[in-house]
C-alpha cells in the first residue's frame, strides 16, 4: 500500500444512519447480541472506504461473559447490576470464562470474515483492566469514585484487576486464534492516572496481556496518555495517539514503532469537511507515509456529520496531499 492505512474507532454506531437504521427498536446488548445485525453493523463502513472492519461489540461484553450483567443507560453508558463491591461479589467473576460465554462474538468474527472474503483484515477488541474495572464497580471515567474504592477495598480492587486480565488474555487470544487479523485493547480512562498508579492499574496489566498473545499485530490505545514512554515499553506493535500528542515527533523518537492517530474527534463531529481533509493530511503528513495508522484520538461521536468522516477517509486515501 503506498499510503497508510485509515479506519476509526467507532466507525461503526450511532453517526451513520445506516446503522441507525439496523439498531431501531433493540436495546444496545440485544442489538449487539444478535449476530446477523452485528455484523451488518460492522461490514456498513466498508461503504466508506476504511481499510479493515471493527467488530461490533462493547468493552463491557467481557465482564458479562464473566459473570457480571450490565444495562446500558442513556446519556451514562454501561452501568453493571450488581456492582462488585466485596469479595464475594468477586467470587461470582470467573477470570476464565468459557468462549461459549462470548460465542456470539466468535460467530460475528466468522459471520463477518465469510462476508469479506479476506478483503479487508478485521480488528477485534477489549477493555484493559483498570478501564474495564472501573465499570464493574460503577464509578467509570469518575477517577475520584474509583481512587475511593481502591483505597478503602485494595485486595477487591487488586484482584478484580487480575481477574480481568486473566479473562482478557483468555478473551483476545481466543479470537485471534479464530481467525482475527489484529487487536486493539482500550485503557481510556487510565491517561488521568497519577505515574504510580498508571504503573500498578494499567501498565503492569499492559505488559502481560501483550506478552501473552502474540499471534497477531497488538494496538494500545490511552485516550490522550501523558505516559508516552510508558505505552511503547508496553509490548504493543501500535500505540495510538490522541491530539495532545505529536505524532512527527513520536515517530522521530519511536522510528521502529507504528503509530496509530491522530485527527481530532472533536474537530470530525463540529469542523466543516475541508477543514477535516485538511487535518487528515496534515496528519499524514506528520505520519510520514510509514509506521503509520490514520485514525482519530477518540471514536467518532453520535453527532459526527458523515460529511465529515467520508471527508477524513478520503483525505488519508489522497496520496497526493502526503
Amino acid at each position: 500500500m503506498e499510503r497508510p492505512p485509515v479506519w476509526a474507532m467507532r466507525q461503526a454506531g450511532r453517526w451513520d444512519p445506516e446503522f441507525n437504521k439496523l439498531r431501531a427498536g433493540h436495546s444496545f446488548y440485544e442489538f449487539s447480541e444478535n449476530v446477523d445485525l452485528a455484523a451488518k453493523a460492522s461490514l456498513g463502513p466498508k461503504r466508506f472506504g476504511v481499510d479493515a472492519i471493527i467488530l461490533f461489540y462493547d468493552i463491557t461484553t467481557l465482564a458479562v461473559a464473566m459473570g457480571l450483567p450490565f444495562a446500558l443507560a442513556k446519556d451514562v453508558g454501561p452501568v453493571p447490576e450488581r456492582p462488585i463491591r466485596t469479595s464475594a461479589d468477586l467470587n461470582q467473576l470467573d477470570a476464565n470464562p468459557d468462549s461459549a460465554r462470548f460465542q456470539h462474538v466468535r460467530d460475528l468474527l466468522a459471520l463477518v470474515r465469510a462476508s469479506l472474503h479476506d478483503d479487508l483484515p478485521i480488528l477485534v477488541f477489549a477493555g484493559a483492566p483498570f478501564t474495564l474495572a472501573t465499570y464493574c464497580i460503577g464509578t467509570g471515567k469518575d477517577l475520584t469514585a474509583t481512587r475511593k474504592f481502591a483505597s478503602e477495598h485494595p485486595q477487591v480492587w487488586g484482584e478484580l484487576l487480575e481477574k480481568i486480565c486473566s479473562a482478557t488474555i483468555g478473551f483476545l487470544g481466543t479470537l485471534v486464534a479464530d481467525g482475527a487479523d489484529a487487536f486493539q485493547l482500550f485503557d481510556s480512562w487510565a491517561g488521568s492516572l497519577s505515574p504510580t498508579e498508571y504503573q500498578t492499574w494499567a501498565q503492569i496489566h499492559h505488559q502481560q496481556i501483550f506478552t501473552s498473545v502474540r499471534a497477531a499485530p497488538s494496538i494500545l490505545f490511552v485516550k490522550e496518555c501523558p505516559y508516552l514512554d510508558e505505552m511503547t515499553r508496553s509490548g504493543a506493535n501500535v500505540i495510538s495517539l490522541g491530539v495532545t500528542h505529536d505524532l512527527a515527533r513520536a515517530r522521530a523518537r519511536y522510528p521502529n514503532l507504528v503509530f496509530q492517530g491522530n485527527v481530532s474527534d472533536e474537530l470530525l463531529r463540529t469542523g466543516a469537511p475541508q477543514q477535516v481533509a485538511e487535518a487528515t493530511a496534515s496528519c499524514v503528513a506528520a505520519g510520514g507515509g510509514r509506521h503509520h495508522i490514520v485514525n482519530l484520538s477518540h471514536g467518532c461521536n453520535r453527532d459526527t456529520p458523515v460529511a465529515n468522516f467520508e471527508a477524513f477517509v478520503a483525505a488519508a486515501k489522497d496520496v497526493r496531499r502526503g
